[in-house]
Parts: structure tokens; sequence; C-alpha cells
């Protein structure tokens, strides 16, 4: 009787080590993952900010509107982009991101040909129509991490 306790007590042992080594394994593999913070919902969430900052405002309408087809797609770098939703777009941009934005037709694809290693974020918001004008546009953000 007393040989079949002591198997059962190994047995109880050899579990608990077997616990114990998969424990730390664990650990040792998630490591390198909780150090890594995730901001991507911080990012698509400055992101849709920015974008319904500028969707609300009466005057960046307008001016997105007004913009005449022949010239678009308009990149935040080029001239002809508009000078206060440009302001607008850097004023409320974090520090921690870098963005770039394209005014398109609402039917055209707005496509950012640059190629990036990290995650890139992209958010778009459709301008159709203020009282005066009809003329669908969007602006979509492209923003990543330094």
């Amino acid at each position: 009787m007393g040989n079949e306790k002591r198997g059962w007590i190994r047995i109880v042992e050899a579990f608990v080590s077997i616990l114990l080594i998969a424990g730390a394994v664990l650990v040792l593999m998630n490591e390198g993952y909780i150090a890594k913070t995730d901001i991507s919902q911080k990012v698509y969430d400055a992101e849709l900010s920015i974008l319904r900052d500028i969707e609300l405002d009466e005057t960046l309408r307008t001016e997105v509107l007004e913009l005449e087809d022949s010239i678009l797609p308009l990149e935040l770098s080029d001239s002809e982009f508009p000078l206060s939703v440009k302001t607008r777009i850097a004023d409320r941009k974090p520090n921690y991101i870098n963005c770039n934005a394209f005014i398109c037709r609402l039917e055209d694809p707005c496509e950012f040909m640059q190629d990036f290693e990290d995650d890139l974020y992209v958010q778009a918001v459709g301008i159709t129509a203020n009282l005066q004008i009809y003329n669908p546009r969007q602006i979509k953000l492209f923003c990543w991490t330094d």
C-alpha cells in the first residue's frame, strides 16, 4: 500500500513539473508580444476625428466640393490642395503619426503609391453635397507611425 501512494505522488509531481515548464515557456513566448503596444485603435480614432471635423465644417466642405474634376486626385503636398483643409489636418494630427491625404472623386480609387514596411492605417469620408453644390468627393487619410 505504501508503494502505491508513492506512485501517485510521483505522477502528481511529474504533472506539476510539466505545468510549471509549460507556464514558463508560455511566459517567455509572450514576452515580446506584451512589450509591443498596439496603437492601431488610437490611430484610427485620430483619423476619424480629423475626417469628421472636416466633414462637419461647412467652409471646409465647400472648399472640397468646389474643386474641379480636372485637377483630381489631389495629394496633400499639391499646391491646389485646399490650404484650410491641409491646415486642419496638420493641426489635428497627433505627433506620433505621419499622414498623407488625398481628395478624389467619390467613384475613383484614392491610391497611395508608396511602400511601407510597417502598418498603414487608412480611413475615408465622403463629402457629397451642401445646399448649393452636388459634386461628390472623398477625402482619404493615410497614416503611419515612425
